[in-house]
């Protein structure tokens, strides 16, 4: 039975609705956006893109390190107080991202666009940074077995797939209502200026509905106190001769355990194939496919609605065979996808089928390496914040210079698309899927071999009446 009431767990789910929605317009119309939208040429849109991730890269690690050192604001518990901090920065910032440049013209250089929107996406990144790290964070906290942080990951990412189904299904009825109003069948297909109102009422609605599922994360989710005990001042009968453990492991410690880099490394390859995907698919699917423009909404829909479904059976496969074997079964549909993508050169409408393939296999892994993740810090939750942090650090990087360098290796140097970016985009869509699930697949190898356990910082031990018997360490410090 979970030791956290099914409120509870609810209530810590929707903690990061408001960042899963805004994650979904981030990485699926951030570039169909400022290229195809606003017209900017593919690498100040993929300039954009990197100087969020770095931002965001740089901010998760500092954030995860002051959420473990700092105590919070009063009672409210630092976890929380870094999610509030986060969640207003993101609220404020958010829809200027996708709102044109005031003040910009035909006229305006495209530098002053770029300049302007710089400071509106650093100032969002680090919001979501401190909400996400925050939010993470208090998973092994609120729950101490592995089948509940197993259970509470599950939760979490079916509300992701929630929010990500309800972009998409209010992009798809703008999408439609715009038809509507469009005489020009030409316009009504690709995108353009004309698409300026569906994107700024869609960021609009995203903060909106965001906001409420936040006031009622910070209502719900108790955030409990550090996991340790204070050593009594007294000694006397009341003393067990054999204190508890002190799980102390301070942040450093982490980077000479080899089963972080494990991790790290399959996190990275996790969320190179989630977020690359799902920010190429739109291009991939109106400049490859030559599909309508309302296909990039309905087909990311159909792919979080077979992650949802997905994530609804991952507990009980799991517990039947194991982290290790679930994440492979992951990876088995993202390859299959990769190779559909590969062998079928005029897909058509038959890319729903390889959309389900896609939904499935990452939200399979995503759940995993998450959970694989919370393995590791164990009931060492008072540097919880630094792993997760570290961990985003590297997905962001790695997906900030993915997305330059896929930008910049562009064969079009036009706002339109020319012939050579069909094939383009197609051979993307299979190296971002099929190329990085063998790197994946690798460090999953090493994970079979080297289970994820913490080897070189054992927690110490006090002794006969509290005595310390401290294992030997390295020059770095003792844990405590």
């Amino acid at each position: 039975m979970s030791s956290l009431s099914l409120g509870g767990r609810l209530s810590y789910a929707v903690g990061h609705f408001l960042n899963d929605l805004c994650a979904s317009m981030w990485f699926t119309y951030l570039l169909v956006y400022y290229h195809s939208v606003l017209g900017f040429n593919n690498a100040y849109a993929g300039i954009l893109l990197l100087i969020g991730q770095i931002a965001d890269g740089i901010s998760t690690p500092l954030v995860g390190f002051e959420s473990d050192r700092n105590a919070g604001c009063g009672k409210y518990g630092k976890r929380k107080t870094w999610h509030l901090t986060g969640t207003i920065c993101v609220l404020l910032s958010f829809p200027f991202i996708f709102n044109p440049c005031m003040g910009c013209d035909y006229a305006t250089p495209p530098w002053v666009g770029l300049v302007y929107f710089i400071p509106f996406i650093i100032i969002f990144q680090f919001g979501w940074a401190a909400t996400q790290i925050s939010h993470l964070s208090l998973i092994p906290e609120l729950v101490h077995s592995d089948h509940d942080k197993v259970e509470l990951t599950a939760y979490r990412y079916a509300f992701t797939v929630f929010a990500n189904i309800m972009v998409y299904a209010v992009a798809w009825l703008f999408f439609h209502f715009e038809d509507g109003q469009i005489n020009d069948p030409s316009l009504a297909d690709s995108l353009g200026s004309v698409d300026i109102p569906v994107f700024r009422n869609l960021a609009l609605s995203v903060v909106g509905i965001g906001a409420i599922f936040s006031i009622l994360f910070h209502i719900g989710t108790k955030e409990n106190g550090p996991n340790f005990e204070t050593e009594p001042s007294i000694v006397g009968e009341t003393q067990p001769l054999i204190s508890q453990p002190q799980q102390l492991l301070r942040w450093k410690h982490w980077l000479f355990e080899p089963a972080f880099y494990q991790v790290a490394l399959l996190y990275m390859c996790t969320r190179l194939i989630v977020n690359l995907s799902q920010t190429y698919i739109s291009m991939y699917l109106i400049n490859s496919l030559m599909l309508p423009k309302n296909y990039i909404a309905t087909i990311p829909l159909v792919m979080y609605l077979s992650g949802f479904f997905s994530s609804l059976v991952m507990k009980p496969v799991n517990k039947l065979i194991g982290r290790n074997l679930t994440y492979f079964v992951g990876m088995i549909f993202i390859l299959a996808f990769a190779s559909w993508v590969l062998l079928d050169l005029n897909m058509g409408v038959t890319v729903y089928g390889a959309s389900v393939l896609l939904g499935i296999g990452s939200a399979t892994i995503l759940v995993t390496s998450l959970s694989m993740t919370a393995d590791l810090i164990g009931t060492n939750t008072q540097s919880g914040a630094f792993v997760y942090g570290a961990m985003s650090f590297t997905d962001k990087v790695a997906n900030g210079l993915g997305v330059l360098m896929i930008q910049s290796l562009h064969p079009c140097h036009t706002q339109a698309c020319c012939p050579a970016c069909a094939w383009y985009y197609r051979n993307i869509m299979v190296i971002v899927t099929g190329g990085v699930a063998f790197v994946a697949s690798l460090c999953l190898c090493s994970i079979f071999i080297w289970p994820v356990v913490v080897r070189f910082h054992k927690p110490s031990i006090s002794g006969v009446l509290g005595s310390p018997q401290r294992e030997e360490l390295d020059d770095s410090g003792a844990v405590n």
